[in-house]
Formats: C-alpha cells, structure tokens, sequence
C-alpha cells in the first residue's frame, strides 16, 4: 500500500477511535447534570451516588478523549501537510474557536467538578457541572461546523498559491449541512449515553433486583430513548434532505442508485457491485425511492451515472454504513417504545427478557455514530475538501515505510494504553453504584463557603 492509503487508514483508526468517546461524554455530561440537579431538588441519596457513580465513568472517557484527539492533530501535520497548508486560514480559527470557548471553559471547570464535591458549597459545584456539560456543547459546534466546511465548502476564496482564505465568516461557520448535521450528532450523542446507562443499569438489576439507583437510572435512560430516538429519525430524514440538495453523489452511493432515472427503487439490502454498476443480491421496493426521499415518483434522482467513475465513493462502505446507523436507530426506537410500555405496566426490572435486551444494546450507540461518521466522510470521497481539494493531492510527500511505521506505532499504543482504560470502566460499570457513597455533610464544605448546604428544613444559610 502507497502512503495515500496508509495515511488514510491511520487516521480512519485514529478518528473512529477517539469519535466514541466525545459521543458518550457529551451526552454523559449532560446527565450528570441531570442528576446533581435532582439531588439538589430532592435531597434523595440515591441521585447523588448515581452521580458519583458516573462522574468517575466520565472523567475516564473524557481523559481518553483528550489524548486520542490530541493525536490527530500531529497527523494533520505529518501526513496531511498539504491540506493543512491550503485549509489552514479556514479551519485554524474554526479549530482555535473551539479550544478558547470550549476547552478552556471545559478545563478550567472540570477540576471543580471532579475534585471540589467537599472542597466547594453545592450550587458552585452544580454550576461547574453545567458549565462542563455546555462546553461539550460548544466543541461538538465547532467540530461539526469545520467538518460540515469541508463537506460542503462556502464563503471562502481561492488565493493563486491555491491556498483558501474565508470571504464570509457566516457562511463558513453556518455552512448548509451544518445545523442538520449538529442536531444528528447531539441527539446520536445523547442516544448514546442512554444506552450505555439502560445497559448498566439493566446488568446491575439481573443480580441486584431491589438496588434503587439502577431502577432509576434504567427508568431515566427509557425516557431519553422513547423521546430522543423517534426525533432521531425525523433529524436524519432531514439531514438526508440536505445531503439530496447539496451532495447528490453521497446521496446515490448510500441508496445505490445507478442510474439517474424517475421512480427509483428503495434499495432495502444487497450487495453493491461497482465493477458491474448495480446491486447483486438486491431486495427493494420498487418505486419507493421517491417517496423515502420526500419527493413525487416523477422526480428525477440523480444515480452514480451521472459523474465520472473517477468520483464515485466506496459504494458498499457507504451503503452498508448507512443501512447499520438506521437498523440500529429502529432499534433503538422499538428498546425506548418496548420500556416505556413496561414501566406503564409496572416496571421494566420485571422482564428479564428486557433486561437482556437493553445490556445487549449498550454497544449500539457506538457503533451507529462509527457507522455514521463511515457514511459521511467516505461518501464524501475522494475529495478531503468537497468539489476544492482531492484526497490524493492533501497528502504530505512522505513516504509509505514513515506512514506505516507511526500506524503501526498508534496500534500499539492504542492496543494497550486504550483497551486498559476501557477494560477498567467495564469493571466499574459492572459493579455499579457504590452504597457506601454518602451525600456531603455542611460540615465537609470549605470552611467559609459561599454556597454553603442548605439544611434539611430548607433554610438558606446567610
């Protein structure tokens, strides 16, 4: 293999490595806020250990998503040195806007929230959780924006050294995938947390039926996945809108159309064979790709005949992609529909079958937003730079035994130092929430403490 594909696979590793992590804590983050939030509200012990309990989960994940992002950066300049030079003036501030209103918010609050639980009063420490979750927020909206850029590139201009520099700020932060793409991601993210959380939990209830912290966190992760998977679907309809209208090409390789025709067939599975140009093994509905697109039967939708094979993705990655993040999303929705029923009817712990089901699913967040990530940036090929720059002429001018050794190099790394880290919070999840885990008494705050507990009656300290 040549250092284009080298260099193409490690950074596939590196990205597909680190996307699960900021996927699980934004939505975790988040939680944890939830649950403070409650304990403050209702002073029941069970929330505050829940939120112990996961704040150690999060700062693992949040750690191991630092370093693993970390990593790409130094790449950006190693193999992509030419990308970097061209997309420089466009992506840096996107990039710095994300360290200065994110990171540091993110840094300069998580000291506080991982270790200030007896060092400050409860609404600072509340605070900090908030202000955390919100800068998980703020880095997925940069991220998103600089990669939604380069999927559909805007407000730039073309200097003569052939390097980019932005014309419109506006329409390079706000490009028109960008506000499709934002809610998918967030909502993936939060679908995500839900299912590591039901999972956890349903695991904790197989042996500890009565444990009450598992019942209501099983019950809180039922609720985000009956409400927030449906909106999923309706905000990946929408962004299939968007991809229809402004990257036709990536829309033909997910559907596996061939040829550019009205009343195109909705392609269910099957086996894309481009050498042959069509689907063996297909099983569709005929004509139902109009309506799955939103558009009349008369609607001519463009097929992959319509460019030069030249630009035409890996047609199977990107179909196959597509067809996992749905299934898994359908899943999702019947998990959330199938435990609301339960609780209606008396609690979801009852089922073992449903227990079962929710463990079995706790993996599914992940692999949907890889399989997502799969359809966007290989559907956007084989340009890094959608329709400005290609893929093969980003690449730094190095050679293949330089790519293949820092790859090898990353497996390594990422073999022992990741898998020790994930293997340790599958052991926590596993135990679950500790009961020795007690709320803080007024009289473990900082002395003098401005937010200092109220007490049980409800009085507010002066």
């Amino acid at each position: 293999m040549d250092a284009l594909i080298l260099a193409r696979l490690q950074f596939a590793f590196t990205i597909a490595f680190h996307i699960i992590f900021p996927a699980f804590t934004i939505g975790l983050a988040s939680y944890l806020a939830v649950l403070e939030g409650l304990w403050l509200t209702t002073r029941r012990e069970a929330f505050q250990r829940l939120y112990l309990f996961w704040l150690k989960v999060f700062a693992l994940s949040f750690g191991m998503g630092v370093v693993s992002g970390v990593v790409m950066s130094y790449e950006l300049g190693a193999n992509w040195s030419v990308f970097s030079r061209a997309a420089a003036p466009v992506i840096g501030p996107l990039l710095g806007f994300e360290v200065l209103t994110a990171f540091f918010l993110e840094a300069s609050f998580l000291g506080i929230m991982l270790f200030g639980w007896k060092k400050v009063g409860p609404g600072l420490h509340f605070t900090a959780t908030v202000l955390v979750a919100i800068g998980t927020f703020i880095s997925a909206f940069w991220i998103l924006s600089a990669n939604s850029w380069m999927q559909h590139p805007t407000g730039h201009a073309v200097l003569p050294d052939g390097s980019l520099i932005a014309v419109d700020w506006w329409k390079v932060v706000f490009s028109p995938t960008f506000p499709s793409r934002l809610a998918h991601m967030l909502l993936g993210a939060y679908l995500t947390t839900a299912l590591v959380v039901g999972g956890a939990s349903a695991w904790r209830l197989m042996t500890a039926p009565t444990q009450p912290e598992s019942r209501i966190a099983l019950r809180m992760a039922i609720g985000m996945l009956a409400v927030v998977a449906p909106l999923q679907l309706v905000a990946g309809h929408i962004s299939g809108e968007v991809v229809r209208h402004h990257q036709p090409l990536k829309l033909a390789a997910i559907e596996a159309y061939w040829e550019t025709r009205a009343d195109q067939p909705l392609s269910l599975f099957g086996l894309p064979d481009r050498k042959a140009g069509k689907t063996q093994f297909e099983v569709a509905i005929p004509g139902a790709g109009a309506l799955a697109q939103g558009v009349s039967r008369e609607t001519v939708l463009q097929g992959l005949d319509a460019w030069p094979r030249s630009d035409w993705p890996v047609v199977w990655l990107v179909y196959w992609g597509f067809r996992i993040m749905v299934g898994l999303g359908l899943a999702m929705i019947g998990l959330g529909l199938w435990g609301a029923f339960l609780v209606w009817r008396g609690g979801p712990e009852r089922s073992r079958l449903y227990l079962w089901a929710a463990t079995l699913m706790a993996p599914a967040g992940f692999v949907a937003v890889i399989a997502g990530w799969v359809v966007a940036e290989a559907g956007r090929q084989p340009w890094v730079i959608y329709g400005v720059l290609r893929t093969r002429d980003a690449v730094s001018p190095v050679g293949a035994g330089q790519v293949s050794a820092s790859l090898l190099a990353f497996l390594i790394v990422y073999a022992i130092v990741f898998s020790a880290g994930a293997l340790y919070i599958l052991r926590l999840l596993h135990r679950g929430p500790e009961e020795a885990e007690q709320a803080p008494k007024p009289e473990d705050r900082a002395p003098g403490s401005a937010l200092a507990a109220p007490s049980e009656a409800g009085e507010t300290p002066p």
